[in-house]
């Protein structure tokens, strides 16, 4: 198995983006999470009417890697379904630090203008206990 690519990754989650719901927002978000074996899982957003019950793409994929029995990763890719960029939040970011503080994390308007940085700099003050 070859390993997958940067963009091939996005493409995943912006793929998946497709099938968040987002019927209060419009944003639409998917994320595709690489484990340092070569799986990938994907998430959307799930939004809530209770808007505190609304669940992120990222933490999605990254239960559902879990709960497959994944706790090690390489990259997480996050994608919108309408073209636009976005960053996980203070609590994906944190969320993920727990299984991968140096993850890399791959964002971008589209598949031509990818950005890729390490979880450690986006919260360099993450934490375990």
């Amino acid at each position: 198995m070859s390993k997958i690519t940067d963009i091939e990754l996005y493409k995943l989650a912006r793929k998946s983006a497709k099938n968040a719901y987002a019927p209060f927002s419009g944003f639409k978000v998917g994320a595709a999470i690489l484990t340092t074996g070569g799986d990938v899982f994907t998430g959307v957003n799930v939004e809530n009417s209770s808007y505190g019950a609304t669940i992120c793409a990222e933490r999605v994929a990254c239960t559902k890697a879990v709960s497959e029995g994944f706790r090690e990763f390489e990259a997480i890719a996050i994608a919108t379904y309408g073209g636009v960029e976005a960053s996980p939040c203070g609590m994906c970011r944190q969320f993920l630090f727990e299984f991968a503080p140096k993850l890399r994390v791959i964002t971008g308007k589209n598949e031509d203008e990818i950005e890729v940085s390490n979880l450690d700099e986006l919260l360099p003050k993450g934490f375990r206990l």
